[in-house]
Parts: structure tokens; C-alpha cells; sequence
């Protein structure tokens, strides 16, 4: 509750003026007129935004920038170590982390990021610690960002250490998938904790036109799943919550902040918040690779030879079943069909992720963030 005493807890905030949140030491430089209000980001170079030792959790996090391209959006990285680990718990380009999975930036709220105009980043993800906590950006560019401004908003307070668990991030990218194989947005983890959400960019590839991506399920494994998930929902704009397509639109637990078929440009987010997902042994999710279209559009990608395998039609007779990986069903010019028979069929794009969850340790088996080149591929106009 908000109005609820906690003599246990101290706030502090950090920026550059006060790094270490010290008690009565902000805003002094310059004679205590604004002395301090933003830094460099040199190229080649880590800064570290928050390191402090203690227990407590980590509110609040705001930040700009002067340069808010794609290129620079991919290129900085942050990073967040809990409790003196030497491997980060979060390890994510900058953008992505924030909600803007194509490094474009958008005017978003919801209940764990927003942009109120578009031009900054907040994050209010609660993440707790027990001995320290440091958070850094990384420039792997060889361009230095002029002006970074932020604080990061944290309380000192004793914690439950039975009750409480790490916030972990990652960022993956396939530049394209493969046919009949999921998308992989968070690979097997191992521990107890607590999926959040995710946000996921796709850049369409040109070869379907400007047809349907989302007809696949987002399966989610738990607890030694194999095979087949415990959870699958009916198609990606279902999981975000919206119905028959995606448009642009932000709420508090999903959006979609790119929706431009022409482009082949789509970005949406999905939180976990009021319907929790746990998991005690180990998790993964997947995200199956199908879209759809009607009958013109699939017999042109099948004359230009484009990577496809139909797998079901429907329209007003009924749902058909046409899978069979041995004897591939083609969809034939003289076959008689509604004009708005539907057809769904696995294809092939490029998609990134971050994945957000907490975890039972402070670090985890995840691999690394991928190296720039993958970052920085075909982001700034989606045209592979």
C-alpha cells in the first residue's frame, strides 16, 4: 500500500552528480546550479551508471539521450550484476530493453516501461538485491554519444532472502528463421522463478509481400516440458491480447508499438503481471514460425519459389488440416476456393526478443548478448 509505514527502507537516487546516492550530497557542483546534469559516452567504453553496496532494490530507472538513431540504440548495451557476480543478469542493447525491439523509438505507457513522448526511456521493473548492485552502459560503437542523462531511483532496505528473487533480461536476435523450427525467446533456463513477459521485433521478409506473420503459437515450457509446452496460446496478436491482425496501440500489460505491413516492420510487448507465470525447475519459450494469407497472394510466393509449406485452410466449410511434411501440400491455380479462403503456412523472418523474468540467483546459464554486426543488421528502414 502506498500510504503504508516501511521505517525499514531509505531512498536514495543516483545520477553523475551523486553516483553513489550518498545522504546530503546532490546537486553541489557548479555551486549547486546544475552542475552535473549529463555525460559522455565515449566510444569503445563502459560507463557505470549505479554501484553500491547493501541490500535493497532498485525502483525506478530514467534515461535519455542525444542521439536516439537505431545504430546507437543497438550499439549501447546495458548490463545489470547482482550481488557481486561476475556474469550479468541483464544483458540487453539499450533500445530493446525499454520496449522499442526495433530500436525505433515510440510514445508508449505501461505497466513496466514507457516513453511519455517518445524521446526517453523509463523502466519500473522492481529488482531487488542483496549485497550490491552495479548497472553499466557499454558503447561498442566507434561513435561517442555526446549527452546521457538519468537516475536510477533505489531503496536501501532489508529483505526476505527465501522470498526473493533476481530480475534477469536477454536479448536474442535470428536475422532468419528457419522453416518448421520455433523462434527461440528465451532458451532453457535452469532454476525456480518467474517469467515477466517479452518484447518481440520482426522485420518481415520480402518474398511473402505484405502478408500475415503471426498465425504461430507462443509456447512456453516448464519444468522439464519435452516435446510439447504445458502453455500455447492461438496465434502471436492473440497472446498480445488483440484479435484478427495488429495495430499500433499501447496498454498496461500488451502493445504493439510498429504495425507497418508495407514495411514489414512489427514490434509488440506482452507482461506477465497480473497473470504470473512460475516456473520451479527450468523454462523456455518459443514462438512457432506460421503466417496466413488467401489464394492469390500464396499461388505468386509459390511461383517465385518462396521458402513456405502450407499447413491448413480454412474458410466457411470448416478448418482443413494439411500438414504432412512428406508430400507437401501446393496450392494449385485451378483449385476451387473462396476468394477469402485463408491458408496458413511456416515461413521464414527475422526476429529479435528480450525476454524478462526473475530467477532464484543472481546469474544464470544465458548466453551472451550478440555481437554488433547482428545487432546492427537492416534495423534503420526493415529492408532486408
Amino acid at each position: 500500500m502506498l500510504y503504508e509505514k516501511n521505517k525499514n527502507a531509505v531512498s536514495r537516487w543516483v545520477d553523475f552528480e551523486n553516483p553513489k546516492g550518498a545522504k546530503g550530497a546532490a546537486a553541489f557542483e557548479n555551486g549547486c546550479a546544475k552542475g552535473h546534469a549529463f555525460d559522455k559516452i565515449p566510444a569503445r567504453s563502459t560507463v557505470t551508471l549505479l554501484d553500491v553496496q547493501g541490500s535493497g532494490v532498485i525502483r525506478r530507472i530514467w534515461m535519455t539521450l542525444s542521439d536516439l538513431t537505431p545504430e546507437t540504440l543497438r550499439a549501447l548495451v546495458l548490463r545489470m550484476y547482482w550481488d557481486h557476480s561476475g556474469k550479468p543478469a541483464v544483458d540487453c542493447p539499450l533500445g530493446d530493453f525499454f520496449g522499442f525491439s526495433l530500436a525505433k523509438m515510440a510514445t508508449y505507457e505501461s505497466e513496466l516501461f514507457s516513453s511519455p513522448e517518445g524521446r526517453s526511456f523509463n523502466c519500473f521493473i522492481p529488482m531487488p538485491f542483496f549485497e550490491a548492485a552495479k548497472v553499466e552502459i557499454v558503447n561498442e560503437s566507434t561513435k561517442t554519444v555526446d549527452r546521457l542523462f538519468y537516475d536510477i531511483d533505489f531503496t536501501y532496505e532489508s529483505l526476505d532472502k527465501e522470498n526473493t528473487m533476481y530480475f534477469h533480461a536477454w536479448w536474442n536476435r535470428e536475422l532468419r528463421t528457419e522453416l518448421y523450427k520455433d523462434y527461440t525467446a528465451l532458451p532453457t533456463i535452469h532454476g525456480s522463478g518467474r517469467l515477466l513477459g517479452v518484447n518481440v521485433g520482426i522485420l518481415t521478409s520480402p518474398e511473402y509481400g505484405d502478408s500475415w506473420y503471426g498465425e504461430g503459437e507462443v509456447k512456453i515450457y516448464l519444468d522439464g516440458d519435452s516435446g510439447q509446452p504445458t502453455i500455447a496460446g492461438t496465434g502471436i496478436e492473440d497472446y498480445t491480447g488483440t484479435a484478427w491482425g495488429m495495430g499500433v496501440y499501447s496498454n498496461r500489460t500488451q502493445g504493439c508499438l510498429e504495425a507497418e505491413a508495407v514495411k514489414g516492420r512489427w514490434s509488440f510487448y506482452r507482461w506477465h503481471t497480473v497473470d504470473p507465470i512460475w516456473f520451479s525447475s527450468d523454462i523456455s519459450v518459443r514462438i512457432q514460425q506460421i503466417g496466413g494469407a488467401t489464394k492469390e497472394p500464396i499461388l505468386l510466393f509459390q511461383k517465385n519459389n518462396a521458402r513456405m509449406h502450407i499447413v491448413s485452410r480454412d474458410d466457411e466449410h470448416g478448418f482443413v488440416r494439411l500438414f504432412d511434411k512428406e508430400n507437401p501440400f501446393i496450392l494449385s491455380e485451378n483449385e476451387v476456393c473462396e476468394k477469402d479462403t485463408w491458408y496458413n503456412f511456416y515461413r521464414e523472418d527475422d526476429y529479435c526478443s528480450v525476454a524478462y523474468l526473475y530467477l532464484d540467483k543472481p546469474d544464470s546459464e544465458l548466453p551472451p548478448v550478440q555481437n554488433i554486426d547482428i545487432r546492427q543488421a537492416k534495423i534503420k528502414d526493415g529492408n532486408p
